[in-house]
């Protein structure tokens, strides 16, 4: 089954890249992008993903607001949590806002893949 996936980052070029990357191992089909917080609350509601793949540190909104609010909104979609911070507390607070997994950036594609294709 292809996982629908949206995106949010507030870099471009991180979406830019993981849009390029992820359909290219198979059943992925990426139906959105946000670059805050905000935008992927509503991004989330419209689309439906299966998935989102949330940074967490943004503007406007960060990263576990969204999760909170996606979760509520959605509680069967996947929220995977991408982050630079590899110390436990972001980790925990990430888990803690509802987040189903927690990658760190920079982690090998399929750690990542991993948990996208992942059925719960």
């Amino acid at each position: 089954m292809t996982k629908r996936i949206l995106i949010v980052d507030d870099v471009t070029q991180v979406r830019a890249e993981l849009s390029i990357l992820l359909p290219l191992a198979g059943d992925i089909n990426i139906i959105g992008e946000a670059a805050n917080g905000l935008e992927a609350v509503s991004q989330a509601k419209t689309l439906q993903p299966d998935v989102v793949l949330m940074d967490l540190e943004m503007p406007v909104m960060n990263g576990y607001e969204a999760i909170r609010r996606i979760k509520d909104q959605s509680p069967a979609c996947r929220v995977i949590a991408l982050t630079v911070h590899s110390y436990a507390n972001a980790q925990t607070k990430a888990r803690q806002s509802g987040a189903d997994a927690v990658i760190i950036k920079g982690a090998p594609l399929d750690c990542l893949l991993q948990e996208i294709l992942k059925e719960e």
